[in-house]
């Protein structure tokens, strides 16, 4: 059988509904393989009890988003660079800076740990630096899309596995994910790009449709190599609830939804 990484990989995302239909088969892979964990919204289907957390998927979370945020401030102070006013410039740079403030975060929190954080991020960054660089927006408008639709994703996926974790997990990292105003400015800025010229739109929403695809793709790469992560949702400890069929399918339609309302918000069909 063909590894399911490599099955994600082929996959082909470029039509309204094969985003999700192709969540709909790698369900099925769940099932089959146990090798990957899925992101959902904010609120998760269940909770391990607080006695099961593992403390590798806690430190692979913090080192993912570690690594998550400082390339997330990497990217907005390259996008500032792109601004075509002084004014989005300037927002653009207080945002990249604010990225960077959780990424210290999270860093100071590894220590408590008694983790090298430069250690806890290695494992992810070939993988996300492959996830940007293969997606590299062809301008601003696209720029503002990725952020806002892929980072968004990403934040679902995170917060999926933090609910799972002990509260002061869960707690910094629903702080490094709070908005930080890109949601409303990414927003304004497509919607009045929208009404300019109608014919972005379109342009966009397939770029958005191929950033679910690729966000999909990525973390299943990313959780299907992490054990630690693995284990939290397929093989709990005993006593601990493992995730059923529905329970899953659950989390695909929450993460079709999440992402179709992000594209609704821009006025672009997902």
């Amino acid at each position: 059988m063909m590894p399911f990484s490599a099955r994600a990989e082929q996959m082909s995302w470029g039509t309204p509904r094969s985003a999700k239909l192709a969540m709909r088969k790698l369900l099925v892979d769940i099932r089959q393989t146990r090798t990957i964990s899925w992101p959902t919204s904010i609120v998760p289907a269940y909770r391990l009890a607080l006695g099961v957390v593992s403390s590798p998927a806690v430190i692979d979370l913090l080192g993912i988003l570690a690594y998550g945020e400082l390339a997330a401030f990497e990217r907005l102070a390259s996008d500032s660079a792109l601004a075509p006013t002084l004014s989005d410039k300037t927002k653009l740079s207080a945002m990249a800076a604010a990225e960077y403030r959780h990424h210290e975060q999270i860093v100071a929190r590894l220590r408590e740990l008694g983790v090298d954080p430069e250690q806890s991020m290695l494992p992810f960054v070939d993988a996300l630096d492959q996830f940007h660089n293969t997606l590299i927006p062809r301008d601003w408008l696209e720029g503002l899309l990725k952020a806002y639709v892929g980072d968004g994703i990403a934040a679902d996926f995170y917060r999926e596995i933090s609910a799972h974790m002990d509260p002061q997990t869960a707690d910094l990292v629903k702080d490094v994910l709070a908005d930080i105003g890109h949601a409303e400015f990414a927003i304004d800025r497509i919607r009045e790009a929208i009404e300019v010229d109608p014919k972005v739109a379109g342009r966009l929403a397939l770029w958005g449709r191929r950033l679910m695809g690729e966000m999909i793709s990525q973390a299943s790469l990313v959780a299907g190599s992490r054990p630690a992560l693995q284990d939290l949702f397929l093989n709990p400890p005993v006593g601990a609830p493992e995730m059923t069929v529905n329970e899953l399918s659950g989390m695909v339609n929450r993460l079709t939804v999440g992402h179709a309302k992000r594209m609704d918000a821009l006025g672009l069909a997902s």
